[in-house]
């Protein structure tokens, strides 16, 4: 066995006229994400925690905002593409713990939501896949209600070197 370890972080403004989408699930609000795809910061910290984990990169390097085949991507699918590189570079993946920052909404409605949701996405059982929300104690962008941050650590595993 060999674990490796990988950390996202990803944040995103807030702006009127964008739905908001965290962890695939759409979250009524005010307000919606900035972002060339559907600006899913959740979902974009696991990933780049995966890629880390594997040593590809980032988000970045895959799904760049220059490129318009991303506009207004669906998050969750590009979670899908890169669990299978992942998997295709002999990975596989043991859990993720993501946490999310954001005065508001109330996050904790839609928590089991999400989970389901990125499971799937991942291909793995529920229970492999936390996620918690926070506040910042109205400090900072997030607790003036600017934007929405997220942060994840990802476990995989491989018998590779």
């Amino acid at each position: 066995m060999n674990f490796r370890v990988g950390h996202g972080y990803d944040v995103h403004r807030l702006v009127s006229g964008r739905k908001l989408i965290l962890g695939g699930v759409e979250i009524p609000f005010g307000k919606g994400l900035a972002g060339h795809s559907d600006a899913d910061v959740l979902v974009h910290a696991i990933m780049d925690s995966l890629l880390g984990a594997a040593a590809l990169g980032d988000i970045g390097v895959f799904f760049p905002d220059s490129d318009d085949r991303y506009k207004g991507a669906d998050s969750i699918k590009l979670l899908e593409h890169v669990c299978m590189l992942i998997r295709r570079n002999r990975y596989e993946i043991s859990n993720i713990d993501a946490t999310v920052i954001a005065q508001a909404p109330k996050l904790r409605p839609y928590i089991n939501q999400m989970r389901v949701k990125i499971s799937q996405a991942m291909e793995l059982d529920v229970s492999r896949v936390n996620i918690k929300a926070t506040t910042e104690e109205r400090l900072g962008f997030t607790g003036h209600l600017e934007g929405i941050a997220a942060h994840c650590v990802a476990l995989i595993d491989t018998d590779q070197p």
